[in-house]
């Protein structure tokens, strides 16, 4: 039953297993399954799936909440839980595992299966201590544990999952496992709201965690070299010039085909990713020289050419259009040269920097070419970035140090006028 008390469990030595498996299929009507042990389709995922696709949610939607619902579906099923007869301790105790176990660690398809002394050693072991700062960009490297962002986004996806089962009436459900916080499940947020202030940021789960709040970094403009000089191929310094030049999301450019790249205008188009709108970027000239000398050198190995091909395409064959997986994989690689982490999305993020720097580019455009729906969207740019506190503390030190070094000469200490003791006195003193 629902209510039915469990022993307690031991968190700490407790492995989430690796089965069953979230399968991405090609077809629209279902882009995404999940699947038990067996192989066999999770109906109430299959059915909450299909309402998101019918909701005008983006194909990745599924894949994305398909993720959550598999580490949930592996919880339940090493403890022998059934989905409908989850409690909240089911619920607390599988939140609090993912905040304080270790990411499970997948093992490549190669060594599945083999003792640990039959697996090579890594074959680097310069890089740096999980979850530490870098010491080049100083973002912190990605930690063993999950982030609080994964945390947030998985209770959100279950709690909305269970919540639309509850409305179904299906299975044998009575409550929602991820119950929100106490003083909300008899009211709404902001209910006594005054239209004049800013709504605050009120928790709507029990077990969601607090998420700090990101400031945006940009990639500083000799650091922007060094990486454009690691890359190999001109498709590559193509994709980097488009992508600081046109500020576009990552996966946004690489929906782009060959006629969608207009040199006249230059200008090229590309899919927003919330949307689905077309939408033409302005791009720089050195953006589409490096794609001319990208093309004419694919075209010679054999590219497909044509309007309505893909404008980005693998450098081996099979030829296939590049996605987004294999552009990461290619930063990453100029990232282990220079020994930073920075990520695609901070090209985003260093094309803003550098509109918003522009006093003649005013920010209303700057939001259009973003493809934000809000202008106030902008003002986490407004706020100083790690490298500009840092550089204006330092110039701070230097001055004070100037000022203890070669301290200023005392100011003499002020006459009086002649011509006014003149005057008080009633003439010149003898």
């Amino acid at each position: 039953m629902p209510n039915e008390r469990r022993p307690g469990r031991d968190l700490k030595s407790f492995v989430l297993p690796e089965i069953g498996q979230l399968l991405e299929t090609e077809d629209p009507w279902e882009p995404c399954q999940l699947l038990d042990p067996f192989g066999r389709p999770v109906e109430p995922a299959a059915v909450y799936f299909k309402d998101l696709m019918a909701a005008d949610s983006s194909p990745l939607t599924p894949r994305s909440y398909g993720m959550d619902l598999l580490r949930w579906w592996r919880f339940l099923w090493a403890l022998g839980i059934e989905w409908d007869r989850a409690t909240r301790e089911d619920a607390r105790d599988f939140m609090l595992w993912m905040k304080l176990a270790d990411k499970p660690v997948r093992v490549h398809w190669r060594r599945r299966g083999k003792e640990p002394s039959e697996i090579p050693p890594p074959s680097r072991t310069d890089r740096p201590v999980p979850g530490t700062p870098n010491p080049v960009t100083g973002k912190l490297t990605v930690s063993t544990k999950y982030a609080a962002t994964t945390r947030a986004h998985c209770e959100t996806v279950l709690r909305t999952f269970y919540d639309f089962h509850l409305e179904r009436n299906t299975g044998s459900l009575l409550v929602n496992p991820f119950p929100l916080v106490r003083n909300r499940r008899s009211s709404r947020a902001n209910e006594h709201h005054n239209p004049e202030h800013k709504h605050k940021n009120q928790r709507t789960g029990l077990y969601r965690p607090k998420i700090p709040q990101r400031i945006p970094r940009r990639i500083p403009d000799d650091k922007y070299t060094e990486v454009f000089a690691g890359l190999r191929s001109h498709r590559d310094r193509a994709l980097l010039a488009f992508w600081v030049a046109t500020g576009a999301r990552s996966e946004e450019l690489l929906t782009s085909n060959q006629g969608d790249a207009i040199v006249g205008q230059q200008t090229i188009g590309v899919i927003r990713k919330g949307t689905r709108d077309y939408q033409e970027l302005p791009a720089t000239p050195d953006a589409f020289v490096w794609l001319r000398l990208y093309q004419e050198e694919a075209w010679k190995k054999g590219v497909p050419r044509g309007r309505a091909q893909p404008l980005w395409w693998t450098l081996r064959r099979p030829w296939r259009r590049l996605e987004y997986d294999a552009a990461r994989m290619m930063f990453n690689r100029a990232n282990v040269i220079l020994g930073s982490n920075w990520t695609l999305h901070d090209l985003r993020h260093t094309a803003t920097f550098l509109m918003l720097d522009d006093p003649d580019m005013p920010p209303v455009y700057v939001q259009h070419i973003l493809g934000h729906k809000h202008l106030s969207t902008l003002d986490i740019y407004n706020r100083p970035t790690r490298d500009d506190v840092i550089t204006a503390g330092l110039a701070h030190h230097a001055r004070q140090q100037r000022l203890r070094d070669t301290p200023l000469p005392t100011p003499t200490a002020p006459a009086y006028n002649p011509d006014s003791l003149d005057i008080l006195f009633g003439g010149p003193l003898t």
